[in-house]
């Protein structure tokens, strides 16, 4: 049976359940704005807030309307995947360094991030926690380095949210997050 497509869009979760052959289900996201990413050289994955679509290579339409498909490529919010990183490695990860001269209240909603780095630990944990950092996953390239500063992630969705319901993918590092900033630089030029 032919049915229109989904064109899945960027806002509030809305989805449709569709019967299909065999009595089956399928599920029709009609919006979505979160899903589980995964960060392929930590192997975790983190629920996450999807914050823009920055580039379709199938269709510019796509990224115009915010339409999520299958590979389009969008911009997450990195605040879950940095406070595992720091709670993990006990490394400081995509932080502005503050102005001396600051309000005191900005310093204070910092206060509650800096805990995890700054909080006394047993010799043990420090042992343990100074093992991890010798990893080589405990180094972050540069080009995610400069996302986490800005708070926003460079993701392909992998999944398929007209067929399954939901939004998920990965994090864009390496050479396919270096090809991808090339095209976004290339597409902002224009």
């Amino acid at each position: 049976m032919g049915r229109p497509a989904a064109m899945t869009k960027l806002g509030p979760k809305r989805v449709h359940t569709v019967r299909v052959r065999g009595g089956n289900f399928k599920f029709r996201a009609m919006r979505l704005d979160q899903g589980n990413f995964s960060w392929p050289s930590q192997a975790i994955s983190r629920k996450t807030r999807i914050i823009d679509v920055v580039y379709n290579a199938s269709n510019n339409e796509l990224v115009r309307t915010k339409t999520l498909v299958k590979n389009a490529i969008v911009q997450i919010d990195s605040a879950p995947f940095r406070q595992w990183f720091e709670a993990h490695y006990l490394k400081e990860l995509g932080r502005r360094k503050a102005p001396t001269g600051k309000a005191s209240q900005a310093a204070t909603a910092e206060s509650a991030e800096e805990d995890v780095l700054q909080k006394q630990r047993s010799k043990s944990a420090m042992k343990k926690y100074e093992a991890r950092q010798a990893l080589p996953q405990a180094n972050v390239e540069e080009a995610l380095k400069d996302q986490f500063i800005s708070g926003r992630l460079l993701a392909c969705i992998s999944s398929r949210p007209g067929q399954v319901g939901r939004a998920d993918g990965y994090i864009l590092e390496g050479k396919e997050l270096e090809f991808y900033s090339k095209k976004l630089k290339a597409k902002k030029s224009k």
